[in-house]
């Protein structure tokens, strides 16, 4: 069978298996489960494996990974990681249909929380198991290996736990057989069906930012008696806006402090409050001077209301980078997948994907998948169509998919899969 047939056949098999791909996108959009906690949702993934007889399904790793070893009939050295994200997010459900979540994970360190698919890894999972069974449909064909990566954690796990993309490399996931490309896909308010595509950093470098600011507790009818930390986190929280004038205005930069936690009561000076947030960088190497100056600001701000303070930088995340010999070599398949006039070099962001563990190892490509009501304007950016449902960024409690769009990601991982292991998805110099 030569290549144009066989694409023809990856994607008559993918239209076979759109419904259940919804199906299975729905009832895990049902039923999410926050980062190392993906107990069921990697059991539906191994369970679904398993039934399709691949030569290995490998379970527990790096908590709830599972790894999917599919070795073609046909000799190939070269070997395709395909990876999803598992994990949900801290954030109400509100999307409004009738398979929006209604779980709450009380247990949950620093919960209870509402828990929902708010980022879009139900569509990943199940469109990755939807190109699992196209690719298992046709393995006597394939020439070389695929690794059909389901990880946990992507969103971070909680600070006392390890976990994620880098957790499942240090557990020897892709020690056999090595990968010689990775891919991925993330859904995005873009127009329905189309592919965004960066040359450079895709996603941002990120770190977790925990800053404890401590005082002196005492009555509060007598805060001269010890020492407020409240003012002093004050004037870290109005200081950080003024970081961005420490450093380039042409590359990126964000401070993002997403939750404040003391200790007491209303008539108490506490002794501690910590902050928690994040340090996103569009190029990493600005990541140290701000991590530096934040430092600087936390500790000066604090001993000037008589405090203190410690910062620490956790999780610390590499960007995504698409090479341009990769993005060069994908691009025919993306065009062929999706149509020329749908596949879009986007702007960046700084957002972060731990995806950045496989692709700056292995190589590879992560791109974006549009699955909302939108149109592109004159200047390429997303703008809502008139009568649909808007555009919701991921995240946002009213996130939304479009089903339909589902199976243009399992036609993605099943061509890029295919392409490369064929020879025909490798950057230039590596043949």
């Amino acid at each position: 069978m030569d290549s144009e047939a066989m694409h023809d056949e990856l994607d008559r098999r993918a239209a076979g298996v759109a419904d259940q791909v919804v199906a299975w996108r729905r009832h895990l959009h049902r039923h999410p489960e926050l980062s190392n906690r993906e107990v069921n949702t990697a059991r539906l993934v191994a369970d679904q494996l398993r039934a399709l007889g691949l030569d290995e399904v490998r379970t527990g790793i790096a908590g709830h990974g599972v790894v999917g070893v599919l070795r073609g009939g046909v000799p190939g050295e070269r070997v395709v990681a395909l990876r999803a994200d598992m994990d949900a997010l801290p954030v109400r459900d509100l999307c409004g249909t009738e398979f929006a979540a209604e779980v709450v994970d009380a247990d949950y360190p620093g919960g209870p929380f509402p828990v929902s698919h708010a980022c879009g890894h139900d569509c990943h999972t199940a469109a990755l198991l939807g190109a699992a069974t196209v690719l298992a449909g046709v393995r006597d064909r394939l020439p070389g290996t695929v690794l059909l990566v389901f990880q946990p954690a992507e969103e971070g796990p909680p600070v006392t736990e390890e976990g994620g993309a880098r957790a499942m490399v240090a557990a020897g996931a892709f020690a056999d057989p090595v990968p010689t490309m990775a891919f991925g896909l993330h859904v995005t308010p873009h127009p329905k069906g189309y592919v965004g595509y960066r040359v450079g950093n895709q996603y941002s470098a990120s770190a977790l930012v925990r800053i404890l600011v401590t005082g002196e507790q005492t009555h509060g009818s007598t805060p001269w008696q010890g020492i407020d930390p409240m003012p002093a986190v004050g004037a870290v929280l109005t200081g950080i806006g003024q970081l961005y004038r420490q450093v380039s205005a042409f590359d990126p930069v964000t401070v993002t402090i997403g939750h404040v936690e003391d200790v007491g009561r209303f008539n108490i000076v506490g002794q501690t409050v910590t902050l928690w947030g994040t340090v996103r960088c569009a190029e990493e190497p600005d990541m140290a001077g701000v991590q530096r100056r934040l430092t600087t600001l936390a500790e000066h701000s604090a001993a000037a209301y008589g405090a203190t303070a410690s910062v620490e930088y956790l999780q610390s995340v590499p960007p995504v980078h698409n090479s341009g010999p990769w993005v060069e070599a994908g691009l025919p398949t993306f065009r062929r997948v999706v149509g020329e006039e749908r596949v879009v070099e986007t702007g960046g962001t700084l957002g972060y994907d731990d995806v950045s563990e496989f692709v700056s190892r292995f190589g590879g490509l992560y791109v974006m998948l549009g699955v909302q009501d939108a149109a592109l304007d004159a200047a390429g950016r997303p703008v809502p169509v008139p009568g649909g449902r808007g555009l919701v960024t991921n995240h946002n409690p009213r996130f939304y998919a479009d089903d339909d769009t589902l199976v243009t990601g399992v036609r993605l991982h099943a061509h890029v899969a295919y392409d490369h292991l064929a020879g025909t998805l490798v950057p230039r110099d590596a043949g």
